[in-house]
């Protein structure tokens, strides 16, 4: 038979079997999975809205860096802050991340980039002086890294292949979140129910004034500022097996469970699945308000078949030692969300939902520009005119002046009202 290395001199096409894993494994990591979408809806009010955009780029002009982009906005009190936030919003969370960084470093940026894009959005919605407001839940696709981020109560469900159903979102209801309930009144504002003659009370928890029954938002000028813009987000990883994203307004989740909405598409492609989920809802409750499903489906490489189909996928002992799933981030929202409980499909890479600012948008001087800029607006500030995220009262021990990221005195105002230090800046003519 001879030694290993005369056998591999007299055949020099044998290769070593570690090199042989090491190259299946740096395939799998670098082949991107295929991302197929469908949608479909029902208006009632015509005030909700989506965007599905799958050929943006890391890199402009590189297709070798493409990424996809969905998003559900659920508007009330009219249409115009859903609109607005489903033109401009994506472009506001790009324009928070530096160019030129990596592939690995541009994912880690998204969440800050997102709580920055959210706000901003906001910011310039409320200067126009409009009253409406929206949900927004904000799905983006980069090879198998699935970052949502959301503020009211549309919600998106994953799907993996062969584990549960599991929520990427927490509703941010009045009624159904203590936490919140807790934030907004310490914020000045005063949470009930909807008063009638007699002084019975009807309907869900709201906050006064405005009378909204959900604790974040896009807009809603007329509400106060402690109903804030920042959202929840979560970052996950699947494996190479896929999943499928279940993204829809509270038109669906008032009618159906996370769990009878995966189940009752499985199986079928992306399109006919939105669709399907759409009828279930207006057979199970009606025609109540608008309604809007998008199902995303990330297929693995080579593999046409639909997702969600209920036959649990095998792996090898390699893959599930791949695929073990992390210990989730520290959160101050983890208690308000289940816990993937996919072992060995879903890795947790991120997890936050605090409302604010100087905790999501890091600490430190601003390593990623080499230039201060306002974290939010990212407007260029000279090295005296940025205020620190985490300056307080200049009585305030606490202080650190020196340490960014930095806001320009428009968004440090805004920052203010949102944690209610200072009434709203904003009047409604």
């Amino acid at each position: 038979m001879g030694s290993r290395e005369e056998r591999h001199m007299n055949n020099p096409n044998l290769v070593p079997l570690a090199a042989l894993i090491s190259q299946e494994m740096k395939n799998e990591k670098m082949e991107k999975p295929t991302v197929r979408f469908g949608s479909a809806a029902q208006s009632r009010k015509g005030e909700d809205y989506f965007l599905t955009k799958t050929d943006c780029h890391r890199v402009p002009g590189n297709p070798s860096t493409s990424f996809s982009v969905f998003g559900i906005f659920d508007g009330h009190n009219g249409n115009a802050a859903a609109i607005f936030s489903r033109d401009h919003l994506l472009n506001y969370v790009l324009g928070a991340i530096p160019r030129g960084l990596a592939r690995e470093e541009w994912v880690q940026a998204l969440p800050r980039a997102l709580v920055a894009g959210f706000v901003k959005t906001d910011k310039e919605f409320q200067s126009k002086g409009k009253t409406s407001g929206t949900t927004a839940t904000f799905v983006i696709v980069e090879g198998w890294t699935v970052t949502v981020a959301c503020v009211g109560d549309s919600r998106c469900v994953l799907d993996s292949q062969g584990a549960s159903v599991s929520d990427l979102t927490v509703d941010h209801r009045l009624e159904e979140n203590a936490e919140e309930r807790e934030r907004v009144t310490a914020s000045g504002g005063e949470v009930g129910r909807l008063s009638i003659f007699g002084g019975t009370e009807v309907g869900p928890l709201r906050c006064w004034p405005g009378g909204l029954c959900l604790s974040r938002s896009i807009g809603d000028n007329d509400v106060g500022e402690f109903i804030v813009p920042v959202p929840y987000v979560k970052q996950v990883k699947l494996s190479n097996a896929g999943g499928r994203l279940i993204i829809a307004s509270d038109g669906i989740w008032d009618a159906l469970s996370s769990e009878l909405a995966a189940k009752s598409c499985r199986g079928l492609p992306a399109e006919l699945a939105a669709k399907l989920v759409v009828k279930e809802a207006l057979r199970t409750r009606g025609l109540k308000d608008d309604t809007t499903c998008v199902v995303v489906d990330i297929i693995p490489p080579n593999n046409t078949e639909s997702l969600g189909s209920p036959p649990p996928k095998k792996y090898s002992k390699l893959q599930t030692l791949l695929f073990r799933k992390k210990c989730p981030c520290k959160s101050g929202a983890g208690k308000l969300t289940k816990k993937l409980s996919a072992v060995g499909i879903v890795e947790e890479l991120f997890e936050e939902g605090s409302a604010m600012l100087a905790e999501r948008l890091g600490k430190g001087k601003d390593e990623w520009s080499g230039v201060f800029i306002c974290a939010v607006c990212q407007a260029d500030l000279a090295p005296n005119e940025g205020i620190s995220v985490h300056a307080g009262s200049i009585f305030s021990m606490s202080s650190k002046p020196w340490e960014g990221p930095f806001l320009c005195g428009d968004c440090r105002n805004k920052k203010d009202a949102m944690e209610g230090k200072r009434p709203s800046r904003v009047k409604v003519p």
